[in-house]
């Protein structure tokens, strides 16, 4: 199954960057900006502008700007015919002097929304039709890593026969950066309900995930050569409970899986299969109703990218049901 890649990944770009956005700006796309903040950082700025004009200058759409000061801030605003309009002031500082960040702009037909390491900071009111922004900019003290312009189209994949046993097949295993995200409903008189992430060629089970409902138990464990390792147990909170409906996100990452349940993060799980591309199968049993399972696919930026659900909930574009009593294909 064919799926549309990023539109643009530009890797290790010099800043001050500047880039015509490939195709324009649409409603469900995204902008992933990867860096470092330098440690004498007092501010730095994204722009979302209507061309690249200096005189006179670009309407800019979308100005994002944190300032390091003695109240430290994000400034967002518009500038049209070369006048700034009203100032919008987040007293959230979600970078760090001297710290990597990974930043999130999801286009919507209204508003932009911003994410910065996993987190929803803010969202900003278009006050300039999207269809006239173009182009994209990076200034101040700040080194990129990566810059990736994210299509809409066939972001999300997902199975039409959903019912259990589950078995769903990865066909490039997994990279960092995608995300499964499960929805269903726990059965009314649920017992346990199980999601397990395989390797087909070897039989070894990279993550399993096992939660027992009556007892308020998920117990987390590997399966290699046949032989399951040592259980992890320990939970700030258990989130399922008979009947209620769920989201589960399952993000890989380099080192780890981390799991969020309706929104908020849970619990990570350190990789015991290190060969990620090996990892091939979703299986899903138990005590559980499926709604839908869905992959998001960003396979040209290296670094996880830290997508959160307000994010998943906006981007619906799914592909065909796949005919029942068939393997699913997720990727």
């Amino acid at each position: 199954m064919s799926v549309a890649n990023t539109k643009q990944t530009i890797h290790n770009p010099t800043t001050p960057f500047i880039e015509i956005i490939p195709g324009g700006l649409h409603p469900g796309e995204m902008i992933v900006i990867q860096g470092y903040v330098h440690n004498d950082a007092d501010r730095f700025q994204f722009d979302l502008t209507c061309g690249c004009s200096t005189k006179p200058c670009a309407d800019i759409a979308f100005h994002f700007n944190p300032r390091f000061s003695s109240s430290p801030q994000i400034v967002c605003n518009s500038l049209q015919h070369e006048n700034w309009g009203r100032e919008e002031n987040i007293d959230l500082m979600p970078f760090k002097q001297g710290a990597s960040f990974e930043t999130i702009i999801l286009v919507l037909c209204d508003v932009f929304k911003v994410a910065v390491n996993g987190v929803h900071i803010l969202e900003y009111k278009h006050r300039i039709p999207l269809e006239m922004v173009n182009t994209f900019s990076v200034s101040g003290k700040v080194k990129l890593h990566a810059i990736g312009f994210i299509p809409d189209s066939a972001v999300f994949l997902k199975s039409g026969d959903l019912s259990i046993p589950y078995k769903g097949s990865l066909l490039r295993g997994v990279i960092p950066g995608q995300h499964i995200t499960i929805k269903g409903h726990i059965s009314l008189f649920p017992h346990s309900f199980t999601v397990n992430l395989r390797c087909s060629q070897s039989n070894n089970i990279a993550l399993h995930l096992n939660s027992h409902i009556r007892s308020g138990m998920l117990v987390r464990n590997s399966l290699l050569s046949q032989s399951w390792g040592p259980e992890e147990r320990e939970l700030q909170y258990f989130p399922f409970s008979a009947g209620n409906y769920f989201e589960m996100i399952i993000l890989c990452q380099l080192h780890q899986f981390r799991i969020a349940i309706n929104g908020s993060h849970l619990l990570d799980y350190r990789h015991r299969v290190q060969d990620l591309s090996s990892i091939d199968q979703l299986e899903i049993l138990g005590d559980v109703e499926l709604q839908n399972v869905q992959l998001w696919l960003c396979e040209k930026i290296s670094m996880a990218i830290q997508l959160f659900l307000s994010f998943l909930n906006d981007c619906s574009l799914i592909l065909d049901n796949f005919p029942k009593n068939t393997p699913k294909v997720i990727c």
